[in-house]
């Protein structure tokens, strides 16, 4: 039997924007391409199973409204990764400077 992987515990903000708000876990490495096969040549089990990010919901949607789930899993699977790309950097900078509970309109 496979031992069960322990995800990371949320922590007190957001891991993108640092607000205090309830948190969302981003998977770094999308579920659904678990199974591809150019995803399992990159990525053993428990780095699929436990990469995630513990983010705000309107980070959770901007980071899913700019990239594909295959960019996700190949360019955009880490924090640094995430926040080296300009038009998400300029999102979370902006967003952090907003109090905890504001959500922007799309």
């Amino acid at each position: 039997m496979t031992p069960l992987l322990r995800l990371p515990d949320p922590p007190e903000a957001c891991e993108l924007c640092l607000r205090q708000t309830p948190l969302t876990r981003h998977h770094l490495i999308p579920r659904a391409l678990h199974g591809k096969s150019y995803v399992r040549k990159r990525f053993g089990r428990e780095e699929r199973i436990t990469a995630t990010l513990w983010v705000c919901r309107p980070c959770h949607n901007q980071i899913h409204r700019l990239f594909s789930e295959k960019e996700l899993a190949l360019r955009y699977n880490s924090r640094d990764a995430l926040l080296a790309d300009p038009g998400l950097r300029t999102f979370v900078d902006w967003l952090s400077t907003k109090p905890a509970g504001f959500v922007p309109r799309h």
